[in-house]
């Protein structure tokens, strides 16, 4: 249904083109190649005689046919032999030195990314591309500070700062927001992996609880920017990919770009077998954002996500398994054929308003529709979330004596409906039917969570030099719970309410500039995380009201800029980010927890994110990456029951992550990367007792890319990862315990050496 849906977009929107919206496209227009937005000011030569032109506007025009230049500070200069009759679009690369020049929105204050007061990192689409395009967690983990651990394509956990990192499943305490919808749910819980990586532009992440206008992201905030139409371009494309453990995935993409209405499509099918038993994953995918300019002040757009998954889980493994035989799966996920099949849909509606250059307003809706059905060993748990909501948000600017203001306010409304089931999993009665059976109800709830941020930020330039940022957010939350399962003896109602009292979050950043080059921030600032009901259930059935939700205040001082005549660019930071109310989830059973306050958290750290630019001609560019972290995680003050855990090492926490790598373009269209990562040893008991082991990683990719003629261009790729087949735990499950005199299953297994290759082609109309 949705590849009909697709072709049936395709050809409506090519007989849209040609019957409403067709217009003049053969004017030359030049592009960033990340976004598809227009180029200003760009430089052009004509070899054969250096005459020199400009395109301020992105537009221009070949009287003679014949080599030329274009070149724009930023970005890695281009020649192209251009023939007079034919319509062209130059896309122009961004150099790794100019990446601190590059507009970042995390705060609502369009700013350069150098002269951001936060750790502000910045995932491009070179970033996203140096691997494949199945999973995240390659670009996520060579962010400093940032760390994805990943059991299979449908598991994950994100971690920033340490912060997250003992959610035993999922991600939690960080929030994300997609074109202003947030994707994190009323329980702070965030999901990633259902969104097609080929239709995120960049990612932007701010780190540490310093997002003033995004209120509860303790950890911080992850931005996904979704790709755009590139202007006055009407494509399509297709892609396969194929690669180790069965993997096949189709990717096709339409884009309409018209002078101001536009659209980009893209539809994707991932099947793999996965290297583990009971490992199987397909998932489908529609991703769309439109936007439509009704005139200078007022602008529309649309972005819709859509998805279908059905993935089997093989779940962790006992030391012995994970070092004897990786391939197994859990013997009780192996039984029962655990599986989760979910359905989940996002939409959101933004219209922009321009009341004049010093003021603007932004107003999204959304909604968001989840569901889900999910065999366990212990169970089997049906449920489904519906969530709708509001952001408006205002940006302005005035001057004081003549100096720049520049502000942001707003709302954010929030809303969701949470019902979930849970079955007897009756595959051990009936090991005839080889999978899960579904039994007896066990239990029925309804949660309706609902939240509400306030909040302002302002940036201030005292002088030519120095600006101060200023920011608070207002945040109230609450839980409503229904428990509509008969009451009885064994299961006492647990209905009730849950509200905390409402949380001011200030911020206060400062940023002086050291020369034209580069820049020191400091930032002092403060965050929390919301309880999940599931934390606030006690085992009689009530809500445990004396809980605190964890807050923490964060400290950090950094230093960004470029040096050796710009071809290197360095991000550094050292904080500390101190945290109380720490929430501990106490195992009671198989698949009951109980949340405590146990203590307190110190998280402090070392981050560095290093580019060089070593060669930058008119045939190569050759540069090295590289990024650092260092740190220090400590229990302050730990007790849970009668151990005390107090100073030792934060449980589910590398001690440092090291990535370094190297890349490569060629104007003939050959590119590639290799990069290593090192991972530290992570403590996987609170008692520091055991540890996993110290891993290191290859990666290597190359690829070409080549316009065979102006309508059609082809792209090729090859990527070989974990190139030594090195033995790895990509995931670990803290604090495991051990059921029916069983060993405890700590233990993910990475991939071994796998492979994957890809071929794409463009074709513009």
């Amino acid at each position: 249904m949705v590849k009909t849906n697709l072709f049936l977009s395709i050809f409506f929107i090519i007989i849209l083109k040609s019957c409403f919206y067709a217009q003049n496209i053969d004017r030359n227009t030049i592009i960033d190649s990340e976004n598809g937005s227009l180029l200003l000011n760009v430089s052009i030569t004509k070899i054969e005689n250096d005459s020199i032109f400009a395109s301020d506007d992105g537009y221009f025009t070949i009287k003679i046919s014949g080599f030329y230049t274009f070149s724009k500070e930023g970005y890695t200069t281009r020649k192209v032999k251009l023939n007079s009759k034919k319509g062209y679009k130059i896309a122009l690369q961004k150099t790794p030195s100019a990446l601190n020049e590059i507009i970042i929105n995390t705060h609502h204050l369009p700013i350069k990314l150098k002269s951001s007061t936060t750790s502000t990192a910045l995932v491009s689409a070179k970033d996203i591309e140096r691997g494949n395009s199945v999973n995240i967690n390659e670009a996520l983990n060579r962010v400093p500070g940032v760390f994805m651990q990943t059991g299979a394509l449908n598991t994950n956990r994100i971690t920033i700062r340490g912060v997250g990192a003992r959610n035993l499943f999922g991600t939690s305490k960080i929030r994300a927001y997609i074109k202003d919808i947030p994707l994190t749910n009323g329980s702070g819980e965030t999901s990633l992996e259902d969104f097609e990586l080929s239709a995120i532009s960049r990612i932007e992440i701010t780190k540490g609880a310093t997002s003033s206008v995004y209120g509860s992201g303790l950890g911080g905030v992850i931005q996904l920017m979704p790709k755009k139409a590139i202007l006055n371009n009407y494509s399509i494309s297709n892609e396969t990919t194929i690669g180790s453990f069965g993997l096949l995935k189709n990717l096709s993409q339409l884009n309409y770009g018209g002078a101001k209405h536009n659209l980009k499509l893209v539809y994707s099918h991932t099947n793999s077998d996965g290297y583990r038993n009971n490992n199987h994953y397909k998932r489908s995918s529609l991703t769309l954002l439109s936007s439509h300019s009704f005139n200078t002040k007022n602008e529309l757009s649309v972005f819709g996500a859509f998805s279908g998954l059905k993935a089997f889980i093989p779940s962790s493994l006992n030391e012995t398994d994970f070092r004897n035989n990786p391939q197994k799966a859990a013997f009780t996920w192996s039984a029962a054929k655990g599986f989760e099949d979910t359905k989940r849909n996002i939409i959101g509606v933004s219209l922009q308003h321009k009341f004049h250059d010093r003021l603007k307003q932004t107003t999204s809706i959304f909604a968001s529709f989840r569901n889900s059905y999910e065999p366990r060993p212990f169970n089997i748990l049906e449920e489904s979330v519906f969530g709708y909501g509001l952001r408006h948000r205002y940006i302005g600017n005035f001057n004081i004596n003549d100096k720049a203001v520049n502000w942001t306010s707003g709302i954010e409304l929030f809303k969701d409906q949470y019902k979930y089931q849970t079955f007897e999993n009756l595959y051990q009665d009936f090991p005839e039917a080889n999978g899960s059976i579904q039994g007896e109800a066990l239990s029925n709830f309804k949660e309706k969570r609902y939240y509400y941020n306030l909040f302002f930020e302002g940036r201030y330039s005292m002088s030519s030099r120095t600006d101060i940022v200023l920011g608070i957010n207002y945040n109230k939350t609450g839980y409503d719970l229904e428990d509509e399962f008969p009451t009885s003896a064994s299961n006492p109602d647990q209905s009730g309410s849950f509200t905390f009292k409402g949380i001011f979050s200030p911020k206060f950043g400062l940023l002086y500039s050291l020369n034209t080059t580069s820049n020191i921030y400091a930032n002092v600032s403060h965050g929390f995380s919301p309880l999940t009901l599931q934390e606030t259930l006690l085992p009689n059935g009530q809500i445990n009201n004396n809980l605190s939700p964890e807050t923490g205040w964060n400290l950090e001082l950094g230093l960004k800029g470029q040096a050796i005549k710009k071809r290197l660019e360095y991000n550094i930071s050292i904080y500390r980010l101190s945290i109380k109310n720490l929430l501990v989830a106490r195992r009671t059973a198989e698949d009951e927890f109980i949340g405590i306050n146990a203590g307190k958290t110190q998280h402090d750290g070392l981050e560095a994110n290093l580019n060089y630019n070593i060669i930058n001609s008119e045939k190569i560019q050759l540069s090295i990456f590289g990024s650092c972290t260092l740190n220090q995680y400590k229990f302050r003050d730990f007790v849970d029951g009668t151990a005390n855990f107090s100073g030792n090492d934060l449980t589910g926490v590398p001690s440092h992550v090291l990535n370094l790598g190297i890349d490569v373009n060629t104007t003939s269209g050959v590119y590639g990367n290799i990069n290593v990562q090192n991972v530290g040893a992570m403590p996987i008991t609170d008692s520091n007792s055991i540890y996993s082991d110290t891993y290191t990683i290859s990666n290597f990719k190359i690829g070409y890319r080549k316009t065979l003629f102006p309508q059609l261009t082809v792209h090729t790729f090859l990527g070989i990862n974990n190139i030594f087949d090195v033995s790895y735990a990509s995931q670990i499950l803290i604090n495991a315990s051990s059921f029916g005199g069983n060993a405890p299953r700590y233990f993910y297994p990475g991939n071994p050496l796998n492979y994957y290759a890809a071929m794409a082609l463009n074709y513009s109309f």
